[in-house]
């Protein structure tokens, strides 16, 4: 598994599918978008946590339009549960699956496997956060080995002032 980036690193393109079955490249989201990105993995459909925190920045996603800041989430839940999930919330940013876990190898997110210390609900990715400035490049990441200590939407509104208030 890949270790933790440095800022300023060049970040991963991501090539994954969204949940109606497009394509979703990084590299010509960031040709295409005039701003940054937030990459967020989450665990899955199953897991109500996730998807009040989905449904959280989804209430707030216009902050981070004014900001010049498109979400993006990833899980490597099944392509059919998450796209249940995102008409049931109707979320309208990217949720993309990566069922054959390379972005989340690439990116070095925690996987809990079959080979975990401690049970849970099955395999599935750790919440895990990236902000990617418009040139591709790494801003924050947070990596979570549990599911607890995630940040807020509030919270990711802090960090994004933050980051632009005191940006070299």
């Amino acid at each position: 598994m890949a270790t933790l980036f440095n800022l300023r690193d060049k970040a991963p393109d991501i090539q994954l599918p969204d949940v109606s079955g497009d394509s979703f490249s990084l590299a010509e989201s960031i040709e295409r978008h005039d701003g940054w990105h937030l990459i967020i993995f989450f665990r899955g459909a199953w897991c109500p946590v996730c998807v009040q925190d989905l449904k959280e920045l989804e209430s707030q996603q216009g902050y981070f339009q004014d900001k010049g800041i498109r979400l993006v989430t990833i899980s490597t839940d099944k392509a059919e549960d998450l796209k249940q999930m995102v008409d049931d919330n109707a979320l309208s940013f990217p949720v993309l699956h990566d069922e054959s876990l390379e972005t989340l190898l690439d990116y070095g997110v925690q996987y809990h496997g079959t080979d975990a210390p401690y049970a849970d609900h099955g395999e599935h990715g750790e919440p895990a956060y990236f902000l990617i400035d418009e040139g591709g490049r790494l801003l924050y990441q947070q990596i979570q080995t549990s599911p607890f200590g995630r940040p807020t939407a509030t919270e990711l509104r802090k960090i994004v002032q933050y980051i632009k208030k005191n940006l070299k």
